[in-house]
Formats: structure tokens, sequence, C-alpha cells
């Protein structure tokens, strides 16, 4: 239509097309709806802003800089005790694998237990769920602090934090991971007659235990970073470590075990990955 056509459009014209087509007209309300959830988004970062005091930032800039100088400046490395920094993360590492194992362990019976193709009862399966929701919704910070209290100081109550965190996550992501099966294999299995332990160790577990090996190779190299956190609150290993040498303010020890710390993540990351191509039977990455 060309600028002159449309100069010959009356307004009653107008109005007729907007009650004919009330969709193809644009409304405040519409630009409204439009604007609204960005002009909302603004306003609470805005907002968030303002309530965490970000201004502070710039106060505490000398601080900051301070602070990086001594991370990366490192001084009289021949007093450093070594030895108790290695040992720490030995400690570190074996929470976390010990932790992961058990949870892997359990997970391994509790998963089944809440799938539902496989536990008949409902009942069974809807208190097994219940129970590993409870275990799940508490982070693995403050299953520390209870173990901690219960047990002690040391790499034990880290060990239990772990593994009850585990337990309630990984016997999820079994569950679901077995409830996702092919069904054709187990029906194989089951018109050979065999008995339900045989359906579960032939039909079910040769499908899942590849998703199973990647899991939980997925949580040990979490759980080595969670075992840092926990040895902060007293559960041993390397973080109890890195609490004492912030309290004497030794920047640049703690730096070089964050490193190290690192390092062991990397290599934990390069080798699971090696275990996971193993287990699904292929020997290169993709």
């Amino acid at each position: 239509m060309s600028i002159a056509s449309l100069s010959a459009v009356t307004e009653a014209q107008v109005a007729g097309l907007r009650q004919a087509h009330p969709g193809a007209f644009d409304t405040p309300l519409r630009r409204l709806r439009r604007w609204a959830p960005l002009i909302l988004a603004v306003i609470y970062v805005i907002g968030s802003m303002w309530y965490f005091e970000f201004g502070r930032l710039l106060d505490a800039s000398d601080r900051v800089l301070r602070l990086l100088r001594n991370f990366v400046v490192w001084q009289d490395m021949e007093t450093w005790s070594y030895r108790q920094i290695y040992v720490g993360i030995a400690q570190t590492l074996a929470m976390a694998f010990l932790g992961t194992l058990l949870g892997t362990i359990g997970a391994l019976g509790a998963g089944f237990l809440a799938a539902r193709n496989v536990m008949p009862f409902g009942i069974v399966r809807q208190i097994v769920r219940r129970i590993l929701d409870i275990l799940r919704g508490i982070d693995s910070l403050v299953w520390g602090l209870v173990f901690v209290r219960a047990v002690g100081l040391g790499p034990l109550a880290g060990v239990l934090a772990i593994f009850v965190s585990d337990l309630g996550t990984l016997s999820k992501l079994y569950s679901e991971a077995i409830e996702n099966i092919d069904r054709k294999q187990v029906e194989g299995v089951k018109a050979t007659g065999a008995s339900q332990l045989g359906v579960i160790r032939y039909g079910y577990i040769p499908q899942v235990l590849p998703v199973f090996i990647s899991q939980s190779l997925y949580f040990l190299e979490s759980n080595t970073r969670s075992a840092t956190i926990l040895g902060i609150v007293g559960a041993g290993g390397i973080g109890m470590i890195i609490i004492e040498r912030f309290r004497a303010q030794l920047y640049d020890q703690v730096a070089f075990v964050v490193l190290n710390v690192l390092i062991l993540i990397f290599a934990i990351d390069w080798l699971s990955k090696r275990v996971r191509l193993w287990a699904i039977g292929e020997k290169h990455d993709p």
C-alpha cells in the first residue's frame, strides 16, 4: 500500500480494523507486558547491588590489591611445611574417594528400590524416595557440621558427610537411569526363567553400568572440591590447613595449597575421563 493510499484511510476504518483484528495492533497494555520483565530485572539488579553494598569494593581496593600481591609473591619457601600440606591433600583425596565409594555402593541398592520399573510396591518406593529427598536436601557442608559434632574433628566426619550427601543424589540419578532402560533386554532375560536377581544382573546392570560409572566419577571429582570445604569446618584434610594459613595471614602458602588442589582436580578429571571411555568401550575422545 502506498503512502497516498494510507493517507486515505479514515479513523473509522482504523477503528473497525482494530475491532475486527485486535491482535494485529499494539496497545499500551501489551507494551507494558513486553517490557515489564526487563524493567523488573533491572530494578532487581539495582536493588541487589544496593543491598549488598557493592560500593565497598571501591573502598577496599587497596586491601584487595595487597591481598592479591601476597597471593602471588611467595616468600621463605624453604620454611614451609610441605609434608603437612601433602598429607592434608592425601587426606582430602582419601575422604573424597571413600565417601564417593560408600555413596556409590549405597546408591546401587537404594536406586533399584526407588525405581518404578523394579520396585512393584509403591509404598516402599515412596518411603525410599522421601528418605533420599531428605538426604539430598541437606548440603554436605551441613552434614559435615553434624558429623563433626557427632564423631569429633577429623577426616571421618568428612567421609560420612560425603557418603550421606552422595547417597541421596546418586540414588536419584541411578533410579532415573534404571527407569529409562530398554525393556526388551529385560523381557528377554525374564523369558529364560531367570530369578529377580538374575534379571537385575543380566537385564538391568549391563545397560546402566556405564551411566553409573560416569556419574560416580563425576561425583569423585566434585567431592574432591567439597572435601576441601568440609575441612574448613573441622572435617580434616587440606581445608583445615587452608583455614590455619588464612588465620596466620600466610596467603602465599594458601595460594600454593590451592594450586596443588587444582592440579589434583585436573588429574582426577583426566583419569576419570579415560575410565569413562573405557567403561563405554571407546579408546579415544570422539
